[in-house]
């Protein structure tokens, strides 16, 4: 049974799924089955793919349509009408930097679970209000980073984070050891360089690292 405005439960079963959630900008098309393919192989089934590109949406079309593993995402997502074209696409999920009255009536109309942004305790609390308690702290490394995110864990013990912005393999370990952080995005499992070069082997081999990651 999904609980409360966020849908609860099939966007926690995402999250906690794995540990990193990739963050990708998919320039090509052409890319986005084979990457997807070398993530799921890696263990990294979940994949957010950011509307920040042209072939954003074809993109998310390709794996929703050919990689079934694959729990594909849309991110960057600004207002209601990107959020219906992602879903219309085939995301199943989608991702926000912030949190609007816009994106929360889309999403409220929605079967597909909404994580919004929030880094404030102002903006925290609205989403909590909305009845949010899952939330992504974007840009995490601008923002204060782990200390921060500790530090909000008392005064929001109901709510729980996917930090994404400047996280790599080596600072990961330190947001997954907070009671508060669900799982981390990140883009450093699917460099540009290799996705550019085609090297999906070598994204599998990180993609398995980031799996084995060890929550707190």
């Amino acid at each position: 049974m999904t609980t409360g405005a966020q849908k609860t439960e099939p966007l926690i079963a995402i999250m906690e799924a794995q540990p990193v959630i990739p963050v990708l900008k998919i320039a090509r098309v052409e890319d986005a089955v084979p990457l997807a393919r070398a993530l799921v192989a890696g263990g990294l089934n979940a994949i957010e793919i950011t509307l920040r590109t042209p072939a954003a949406l074809d993109a998310v079309r390709a794996v929703a349509a050919e990689v079934p593993e694959a729990v594909v995402g849309a991110g960057t997502i600004l207002d209601a009408a990107q959020f219906a074209a992602a879903e219309e696409a085939g995301a199943r999920f989608i991702v926000s930097p912030g949190f609007t009255p816009a994106l929360a009536r889309a999403a409220a109309t929605s079967r597909t679970p909404l994580l919004p942004g929030a880094i404030t305790p102002g903006e925290i609390m609205a989403a909590a209000e909305a009845g949010y308690s899952i939330l992504k702290f974007f840009p995490a490394g601008q923002a204060g980073g782990a200390p921060f995110l500790k530090a909000l864990a008392s005064p929001f013990a109901g709510v729980r984070f996917c930090p994404t912005g400047g996280i790599d393999a080596q600072n990961a370990p330190a947001y997954l050891a907070l009671e508060n952080v669900a799982c981390v995005g990140g883009s450093w499992v699917a460099p540009d360089a290799l996705v550019a070069a085609g090297n999906w082997d070598e994204i599998a081999r990180l993609s398995t690292e980031a799996a084995a990651l060890r929550r707190g």
